[in-house]
């Protein structure tokens, strides 16, 4: 069994040339044949004392077929070794199209992909915005009414409805007289003004009291997400049965125990607010500079990435949306969600995987275990057991695989940006907050 190599104009396509051994063949098929007479059941015959002209004429094929991909295989595997090639997925095998075959030798070609070479990033006089963000009183204020609101009560009210209040109704929705799926529901509540419905829709149950009903026209937009109705005409028809007038909670003693402070103290309280918000900012600061961070590494990174990887990393992530929509209560059974819809994001995925891989490699930044223990302790500060947390944590294998990965990409960061010409890039809170940014 022999192979030899050949480089094809793709940058990371490697043609292999297999010659298998058919006497080679023959033996792991008779091995096989050998293996299956021993425990093969067949009528007539007790176990193992089958004759082997019978396994054969039961087996042979079988026999046959897998000896082939198992001589293949292994002609592959020691010319994978021998030419030193790193691949980055299976090899496509096919018998050679120019393949003088003759009765003791069958020849196929493998074409495989391998890992790209990847040298170290020069950053030097790369720009990279670093951001920063100070917290304010006024921050403080507006998180604690930030807070208030979110605990906002409802109390029935006789009179009209208006923004900020809660409505529950019933509404049936028509198009050219015929109802449609998802266009009808009972008992169905949202906040006026909250953005959570159509404009015409919030509109029309604005102003209106418990008991009262409406007929309206609605006009879908073309974007809208439901294909079906996208750009149509419908007519809906609504009856209001509640109309809940918002009650913010008071700013005293009894909110503050609600949010966890037994001694409702506000002055204890706002403190509390201040740490929580100040870890947030630190979060959103570091992941902001991250983002900046690899944004600068995928825009040096030139080199091509094996096909495979990308199209593996695509359908990963449209797997992965399948199940989140599906743990959302939608029913994505009968929904197609193409890989190739996700193969920007997986190629920008992949080339920083094996970026910053390269880059940890050869800086050697691996954590210590003080670091992934730090990073563990600052996650379980916000536990009201952080002891308890840390060691559970870490004795999770997949959640401390996680926290290495990282600390692996932190200390990526950090080594970027001592070599880098790093720009302040101050934010408010209000603006941080306001702006999730890009995800590396």
């Amino acid at each position: 069994m022999t192979a030899s190599p050949s480089v094809t104009p793709s940058s990371l396509e490697r043609r292999l040339q297999l010659t298998v051994s058919i006497a080679e063949v023959e033996q792991e098929a008779q091995k096989r044949l050998q293996r299956m007479s021993r425990s093969v059941k067949m009528p007539g015959f007790r176990p193992g004392k089958v004759p082997m002209k019978v396994v054969a004429q039961t087996y042979g094929a079988q026999a046959q077929s897998e000896a082939m991909n198992e001589v293949i295989g292994r002609v592959y595997g020691h010319a994978v070794v021998e030419q030193k090639l790193r691949v980055a997925g299976p090899p496509s095998i096919e018998p050679a199209k120019e393949s003088g075959q003759s009765d003791q030798v069958l020849n196929f070609e493998a074409v495989v992909e391998v890992y790209p070479e990847i040298a170290c990033p020069e950053l030097a006089g790369v720009e990279i915005k670093q951001v920063s963000c100070e917290i304010t009183e006024a921050d403080i204020d507006r998180t604690i009414e930030t807070l208030r609101k979110q605990r906002t009560a409802f109390e029935e009210a006789s009179r009209p409805s208006q923004k900020g209040d809660r409505v529950m109704l019933d509404f049936i929705g028509e198009i050219d007289g015929v109802p449609f799926t998802g266009g009808s529901s009972e008992n169905y509540s949202f906040v006026l003004g909250d953005g959570s419905m159509l404009k015409e829709f919030d509109e029309a149950a604005t102003n209106m009291k418990a008991g009262e009903t409406k007929t309206f026209p609605l006009q879908f937009p073309q974007d809208y997400h439901g294909k079906d109705v996208a750009g149509k005409l419908a007519s809906f028809k609504i009856k209001i049965r509640s109309v809940g007038e918002p009650k913010i909670p008071a700013l005293d003693e009894a909110f503050v125990k609600t949010m966890g402070i037994a001694s409702g103290d506000l002055a204890t309280f706002r403190e509390d607010v201040r740490k929580n918000l100040s870890r947030e900012v630190t979060t959103r600061c570091k992941s902001k500079t991250k983002t900046a961070v690899m944004d600068a590494l995928n825009q040096w990174a030139s080199f091509e990435v094996p096909k495979a990887l990308v199209q593996s990393e695509s359908q990963r992530m449209a797997d992965s949306t399948r199940e989140d929509m599906t743990a959302r209560g939608m029913n994505m059974k009968d929904v197609p969600i193409p890989a190739d819809l996700f193969t920007e994001q997986a190629t920008r995925r992949v080339k920083l995987g094996l970026l910053v891989g390269e880059i940890v490699r050869i800086k050697e930044l691996r954590p210590t275990e003080a670091q992934i223990r730090a990073f563990v302790e600052e996650l379980g500060s916000a536990y009201e057991k952080p002891d308890a947390f840390v060691n559970w944590f870490l004795g999770q294998p997949k959640q401390r695989a996680e926290a290495e990965a990282v600390v692996i990409e932190d200390n990526v960061v950090t080594w970027a940006l001592s070599q880098a010409k790093v720009v302040d890039n101050p934010m408010t809170v209000e603006a941080l907050m306001a702006d999730a940014g890009q995800t590396a």
